[in-house]
């Protein structure tokens, strides 16, 4: 296991950092409001749909299996094999899906098969009266940042932001150990593992230590949701943040977004994932570094700042808990997310 990034339960995280509280002991106001869906056991099943681009039931097959050897059982939905040029069905197709999938009382999570584009479309017409009652685990990231944000906003129930369907290996034997434990952190985070991630020293770390409910996703998400129903409420939380294919004075642009409406103001603390940057166009340089693009933004704050964090577009992309209280440790020679409950 390559523990520079990933320690798979709070035995190993602890001894980096001390034991914590209970949630409910140490989440405040409307954090405390966080519903935590029931985590899984064996014969419990996992539905798989694809709400935003197109995937075939051949290339969701690895996924199928693997989480199959783990005791859970799978359903298929509709839009598995569908296809509505870059789209997973029609969005009346993927709405049905979804919707079916949220309603149903059998499945106890539902797996996103891939990103894309196409939950933005569908947003406002799902009903999650029936999901309210008796939340589940929502998992997948970069698209499915509508979702994570819709639910923090709207109902406070926590998700689960990691890889999907499409980054299963196909052959288990033969794939990278950081492949491999990206993918057991799906596993882990369903069936209730305290969990621990570490990064290793950045010299534009912002150091500290702080509580507070974990929030975030795709940067450009995020920032296209301001002002709609999805708004994603930042006050009070540690956020994090990742993107891909993105000019360095776009990624600039959706930071001063995030600043001048509030979202930056009020921070438990700061976590930068991957961010995967579109070259600049010869002669049209930006002139500043990711580093010295977000610290700009940040400058009068006094929160905890951690670069490099194993989350985003690229292989040691870690399942994290959205909703659910952490604790974030900035160090000279390390930085250190932990759930605490």
């Amino acid at each position: 296991m390559n523990r520079k990034y990933f320690l798979s339960s709070f035995v190993a995280a602890a001894t980096v950092l001390p034991v914590f509280k209970t949630l409910a002991d140490t989440v405040e106001n409307e954090s405390s409001s966080f519903k935590i869906p029931p985590y899984l056991k064996p014969g419990d099943t996992i539905g798989i749909t694809s709400p935003a681009g197109y995937i075939t039931l051949e290339q969701i097959q690895p996924s199928i299996l693997q989480m199959q050897s783990w005791g859970f059982s799978i359903k298929t939905g509709d839009t598995i094999g569908k296809r509505d040029f870059t789209y997973g069905g029609t969005d009346e197709e993927r709405l049905t899906d979804l919707q079916k999938m949220l309603d149903d009382p059998n499945i106890k999570a539902i797996m996103c098969a891939r990103g894309g584009y196409g939950l933005v479309r569908l947003i406002d017409q799902l009903d999650f009266s029936s999901f309210k009652k008796k939340p589940k685990w929502i998992i997948g990231f970069s698209d499915i940042t509508v979702l994570h944000c819709h639910l923090a906003k709207n109902y406070g129930i926590a998700s689960i932001h990691s890889k999907m369907c499409n980054s299963f290996p196909d052959d288990w034997n033969k794939a990278e150990p950081i492949h491999i434990e990206t993918i057991l952190s799906i596993k882990n985070a369903l069936i209730g593992e305290q969990m621990g991630y570490t990064a290793p020293a950045n010299l534009n770390n912002r150091q500290g230590k702080t509580d507070g409910v974990l929030v975030g996703g795709n940067l450009s998400i995020i920032e296209t949701l301001a002002g709609s129903d999805s708004d994603l409420n930042t006050k009070d939380k540690i956020l994090f943040i990742e993107d891909t294919g993105e000019y360095l004075y776009s990624i600039d642009r959706m930071l001063w977004n995030l600043k001048r409406s509030g979202k930056l103001k009020n921070l438990k603390g700061l976590i930068i994932g991957g961010f995967k940057v579109k070259p600049d166009d010869a002669g049209e340089e930006f002139g500043k570094t990711i580093y010295e693009i977000v610290l700009e933004k940040v400058r009068e704050y006094h929160y905890p700042i951690a670069f490099d964090f194993p989350v985003g577009h690229q292989r040691n992309n870690f399942a994290l808990k959205c909703g659910v209280n952490h604790t974030l440790t900035v160090k000279e020679t390390i930085s250190v997310l932990q759930t605490i409950a």
